[in-house]
């Protein structure tokens, strides 16, 4: 199983999974998405952090990070492997969403090959599906992702990279995949994800570093109107680092710098 799609579940060699596993049957687990460079894991204490972080707000056994690291470089130190997933699952159980007394998490790591590098301007734009509030599961990476693929099939235009997210009460939340950042008068400004949306490894990282720099970023709730407004807009995950904005529909922006600053700031520290 040597190069793309090598697969462990438990540690061990897998092509399936148990169909009584509750990541399968109810979603009922969460996930991480991380570069790989011979090896090496881009930003694992931080994955590792959020992880757990996720596992333990859904009450879920997190894995001890050296074995969970151990299965990851595993994966990664395969031929073509860019990019590897790690999921983790309440485990099985008997039919019903109840959850068992007992319950034995499973770990699913998988290796895929790099994703292929895109120009640092993209093109977006709005998505119809608008977010469903939810706090108890704002800022979790869990597997009940339908809204991003709902939203994520409303365009198939190449030429389009992301597609922007607002949540019910109108609420500018974030990319499908990404998370967003805007500049107002200078300041870096990102949305509010109290009440939905992913807080990832990549926004968090920027968050940090914009302290240390003595630029503390706003966090707020943005409408459609002052983004579109926004001196400069920019998207970030952990796969594709930061990308600029170009234009959104018929909004187009200039780079003005603050992407070549977000991209220093997210590779500072490893």
């Amino acid at each position: 199983m040597k190069g793309e799609g090598l697969t462990l579940v438990n540690g061990e060699p897998a092509a399936s999974l148990n169909v009584m596993d509750r990541g399968l049957q109810y979603g009922d687990g969460i996930f991480r998405t991380l570069k790989a460079d011979s090896g090496q894991l881009r930003w694992w204490k931080d994955q590792y952090q959020k992880l757990s972080e996720d596992c333990q707000a859904l009450g879920i056994h997190c894995p001890e990070e050296d074995l969970l690291k151990s299965e990851a470089v595993r994966v990664a130190s395969n031929d073509n492997v860019g990019v590897v997933k790690i999921v983790i699952t309440r485990g099985t159980s008997a039919r019903g969403y109840k959850i068992p007394e007992l319950a034995q998490s499973t770990r699913i790591v998988t290796g895929f090959p790099g994703a292929p590098s895109i120009s640092n301007q993209v093109e977006v734009r709005w998505c119809k599906l608008k977010l469903a509030h939810q706090p108890r599961l704002a800022g979790i990476k869990h597997l009940n992702r339908l809204e991003n693929v709902l939203a994520r099939s409303e365009w198939n235009d190449p030429d389009i990279c992301e597609g922007l997210l607002q949540d019910e009460s109108g609420h500018v939340i974030g990319g499908t995949m990404s998370n967003l950042f805007m500049v107002e008068q200078g300041k870096l400004i990102t949305p509010d994800l109290s009440g939905c949306g992913v807080a990832g490894v990549a926004r968090q990282r920027i968050l940090r570093a914009a302290m240390r720099h003595g630029r503390p970023v706003q966090i707020e709730h943005l409408d459609r109107e002052r983004l579109l407004a926004a001196e400069q807009v920019l998207l970030c995950n952990s796969l594709i680092g930061v990308w600029r904005v170009g234009r959104l529909e018929t909004r187009g922006w200039p780079d003005n710098g603050w992407a070549d600053k977000l991209k220093f700031w997210l590779n500072e520290d490893h």
